[in-house]
């Protein structure tokens, strides 16, 4: 039991990092796989796999809970419905998730799941990110040069004010509670795309959220408040399918569970808190090159391994 509940804790580190970090949970998932391997039945696996998000889910929802909680008493009545108003706009991001995602799952799984489509989707959005941050630097270079003009003989801006008015010309979005209905629409068609193994679903609908007019903390927020109802949901089909099925856990299999969702909940909140951190004053240039070595590794284990040249 001590042994199964260490994988458990370490499957749980990988899961709280790599869920909201734009470097695919999945593919990392898979190459944990290979070295660290629960002793479990294959329905609580399937099970596992999906319920231990609930810990990352939890994480958002206590870091973000007084933004999130219309029913604040410090909050005003302005606010109050503000707060209303972005989880309205959450909801509608969720459609298109909701429609395609869940009609879609299975006809993925039986095509895409696999190391080639999770390496591949690992590199082709690395690649995405890299070429949208040059992008987005090129287009702030612009914005601040045409910003730091002098307004006047004795009209000057400080540099942080140029930084700042450069990237409100530069993202019309720069605060997740002025996204609307159409952006987050938008937003939820980019999430559709993660259900293609190794695409993440972090990346994809921050990607989305930029391309959309999004700020980078403004995308990095709507993403994480998309995973809400998306993972919640989720979490609760497989529960009930579970236990429809008539299935049951042993000792083991709760322990895992528990140390899973715990360890998953913790590396969320320090995840999460490093993103919101590192984006103020960077960009996801590391991140595009981090899934490019990472979709190389993939490829060349697994080709290897398919040569007979790993033990």
């Amino acid at each position: 039991m001590i042994i199964e509940a260490l994988k458990a804790f370490l499957i749980g580190i990988v899961e709280g990092i790599t869920e909201w970090l734009p470097i695919s949970s999945t593919g990392h998932m898979i190459l944990v796989d290979e070295f660290v391997k629960l002793q479990v039945s294959d329905d609580f696996l399937k099970l596992f796999l999906v319920v231990i998000q609930l810990g990352a889910i939890m994480a958002v929802l206590i870091l973000y809970f007084h933004k999130l909680n219309p029913f604040s008493p410090r909050k005003t009545t302005a606010e109050k419905k503000g707060t209303w108003r972005l989880w309205g706009m959450v909801v509608i991001g969720c459609i298109p998730a909701a429609i395609f995602g869940f009609a879609l799952d299975d006809w993925v799984n039986d095509h895409f799941y696999n190391k080639v489509t999770v390496a591949a989707m690992l590199i082709v959005y690395g690649i995405v990110f890299i070429v949208l941050e040059r992008r987005n630097r090129r287009r702030l270079r612009e914005a601040e040069a045409a910003v730091a003009r002098p307004r006047g003989r004795h009209a000057r801006l400080a540099d942080g004010d140029i930084a700042d008015e450069a990237e409100a010309h530069l993202f019309k979005i720069t605060d997740v509670d002025d996204i609307d209905w159409k952006t987050a629409l938008k937003i939820g068609f980019f999430q559709v795309l993660a259900i293609i193994p190794g695409t993440s679903r972090s990346g994809a609908t921050i990607i989305g959220g930029m391309l959309t007019g999004c700020s980078r903390t403004a995308a990095a927020e709507f993403t994480f408040f998309l995973a809400i109802p998306v993972m919640f949901g989720w979490g609760v089909v497989k529960c009930i399918k579970f236990i429809a099925a008539g299935l049951a856990m042993t000792t083991t299999e709760i322990v895992v569970l528990v140390v899973g969702i715990v360890t998953a909940f913790v590396m969320s909140v320090v995840a999460i808190k490093f993103l919101m951190g590192y984006i103020k004053k960077n960009d996801f240039t590391a991140f595009g090159w981090y899934r490019i070595i990472i979709g190389v590794l993939v490829l060349a284990y697994f080709a290897f391994e398919s040569m007979g040249m790993l033990p």
